[in-house]
């Protein structure tokens, strides 16, 4: 009779087993990187598990400062890149600084980890990944040149625009990503 009742208990949940695996995948990521990555947002060392892994994080700081730059040039804002990681706007006199935390690693660090530990052929995972990680560096020169055109004309708006709503669209498109997993990739082959 135990047997019965547990099987129509996790039957009733069976629906939303891969929202629950997705979370517990972020959630375990997440988690994983707060505590084995280390490093302060006001300067350039980031150590994982001690061992100084920097070089590539400031690679990207310039790079994404760089071409975010370039693009919001293209659109006419007129900023300059200083010290190599500001997106400085002379006309207002303020801009961002770009670091680190800004480089869109740990989300590639997280998706790679959700559709590689998700259910799925490794056959479909070897080109997903690659084409999923170009996604998520666009979104992060988008994220990063929209931050900065919405903070020339409205500094005040900075905290919500970085901290809380292209937090959670960049989590919301790392979540569509995985619902395109899911449904075209694993759900296709399960009904075959």
């Amino acid at each position: 009779m135990e047997n019965k009742n547990e099987k129509n208990i996790f039957g009733k949940y069976e629906h939303y087993s891969g929202i629950i695996y997705f979370a517990i995948i972020l959630i375990v990521a997440h988690f994983l990187w707060k505590f084995l990555v280390i490093g302060d947002e006001s300067d350039s060392l980031v150590t994982f598990l001690g061992i100084n892994v920097s070089a590539p994080f400031r690679f990207m700081v310039k790079h994404i400062a760089l071409i975010s730059n370039k693009i919001i040039n293209f659109f006419g804002f007129g900023s300059v890149v200083r010290l190599g990681n500001r997106i400085w706007f002379p006309d207002v006199q303020q801009g961002i600084r770009v670091v680190w935390g800004c480089t869109a690693i740990k989300q590639s660090y997280i998706f790679i980890c959700i559709i590689a530990f998700y259910r799925g052929s490794w056959k479909q995972k070897l080109w997903y990944i690659p084409a999923g990680l170009v996604v998520i560096y666009l979104f992060n020169i988008f994220r990063i040149s929209a931050i900065s055109v919405i903070t020339k004309f409205h500094p005040e708006w900075f905290y919500f625009v970085h901290q809380v709503f292209f937090k959670l669209l960049f989590y919301f498109v790392i979540f569509l990503m995985w619902v395109l997993w899911e449904e075209k990739f694993v759900r296709k082959k399960v009904k075959k």
